[in-house]
């Protein structure tokens, strides 16, 4: 079973990666600077789904943590 630890990195990770793709307009540029602009309209379909089961697992490894289920 994977360590709460890694769990935990890699929830954070995640989380902020993800934000940083949903409120800034960094995806937006990128795709429309290599040519893929009309999947922007589609990136919320993917991206919030994504930051909530990040989210989730963030919070499920870190009261795993406190728990002390390691």
């Amino acid at each position: 079973m994977m360590k709460t630890s890694i769990l935990l990195k890699t929830g954070i990770f995640g989380s902020i990666l993800l934000a940083l793709c949903c409120f800034t307009p960094l995806l937006v540029i990128l795709f429309t600077a290599v040519g893929l602009a009309a999947w922007v309209g589609y990136l919320d379909m993917v991206l919030l789904p994504a930051l909530v089961i990040f989210i989730g697992l963030t919070i499920y490894a870190f009261f795993r943590k406190k728990s002390g289920l390691v």
